[in-house]
């Protein structure tokens, strides 16, 4: 289901900014950022009960585990969203 990535990562990292063609993007002025918004979406506190094996391994991956839980299921929820 994962396509590979056909970037090559090791010369994009080697490259300065100076490097990168940006020619076809648009330059964002400062009346830009001035009006920017940060829209987060706002948390809400839930109990939720998983296999507890699930838990200790997302935990096992360190700080920022509900985090990674939320981005998944975020990604789900837009994956199904696609499909109506």
């Amino acid at each position: 289901m994962t396509k590979s990535s056909k970037t090559d990562w090791s010369r994009l990292a080697q490259q300065d900014d100076q490097q990168i063609d940006t020619s076809d993007i648009a330059e964002l002025g400062d009346d830009f950022f001035r009006q920017a918004e940060l829209r987060v979406p706002a948390k809400q506190a839930v109990t939720i009960r998983l296999d507890a094996d699930v838990l200790a391994w997302f935990k096992e991956q360190g700080t920022g585990y509900q985090t990674r839980i939320n981005q998944l299921l975020r990604q789900y929820m837009q994956a199904q969203q696609r499909h109506r």
